[in-house]
């Protein structure tokens, strides 16, 4: 469905010099699968995120959807190829209510009715926000579950979540996790998230191990989280992993 073939990217650094952020990434992710992309900060998981969205370009490599090479498409025009992308930190849009967020998402003009129906699957009663304003009024936790009901209205073949879990409280912590457990029962794309949290890590297919810029490891669930649990003990790879009982940071 979407393969990535030895993506380089590099940054220049104010003394003019490159830094290498992602170094020959090569993966695959398969249709109707969810994958949690873990590894210490700073090792290029939300980097490698931004360029399948196209917010960055690649210095090298190849990006293919379906088999259609998009590493030169826009933002806009993998968002209509069937590429859905919710960052780390909602961004606010005043004057732009709840309701109108969600007809945009889905490309039709709702009713209130179907709109409201993407708002109660994220644990929103929908009657108290769908003509609230999307702005700095909502909380990280509202503005986080709005932006998930765009992603579900959207309906795409590819859903990208970096770091969810950043900056809500513990209460929508695990509201976020129940939502997540819907989308992978009931939506019919790949789901890809970003993500240190243990509670994530649970409900992944796969997981995939990023540091310094190197994919290091790659598999099924059961046979990763020991060895990234492990990892944590040891004050190594995901230091930031929390456990069940931490909740959200």
């Amino acid at each position: 469905m979407l393969e990535l073939k030895n993506i380089v990217f590099d940054v220049t650094e104010a003394d003019g010099s490159q830094k290498r952020i992602i170094d020959g990434v090569s993966l695959k992710l398969d249709e109707n699968k969810f994958y949690v992309v873990t590894g210490p900060n700073g090792g290029g998981k939300s980097t490698l995120a931004r360029i399948i969205m196209g917010i960055e370009k690649p210095t090298s490599g190849q990006i293919l959807l379906d088999g259609v090479d998009i590493t030169e498409k826009t933002i806009t025009e993998r968002a209509k190829m069937g590429i859905s992308f919710a960052l780390q930190q909602p961004v606010k849009f005043k004057g732009i209510k709840v309701h109108d967020l969600i007809n945009i998402a889905s490309g039709k003009n709702l009713g209130n009715a179907e709109a409201c129906e993407y708002l109660s699957a994220v644990g929103l009663c929908a009657r108290d926000y769908i003509d609230r304003e999307v702005n700095a009024s909502l909380s990280g936790g509202e503005l986080k579950r709005i932006e998930i009901a765009t992603v579900l209205a959207r309906g795409t073949k590819l859903s990208v979540f970096d770091e969810p879990e950043a900056g809500i409280d513990l209460w929508s912590f695990q509201n976020l996790i129940h939502i997540f457990e819907t989308m992978r029962e009931q939506i019919k794309g790949t789901i890809l998230i970003i993500s240190h949290q243990e509670r994530i890590l649970n409900i992944a297919d796969e997981i995939i191990m990023i540091a310094d810029g190197k994919i290091t490891k790659t598999g099924q669930k059961q046979d990763m989280l020991l060895d990234i649990i492990g990892a944590t003990l040891e004050g190594g790879i995901c230091g930031r992993i929390a456990t069940q009982e931490g909740g959200a940071k």
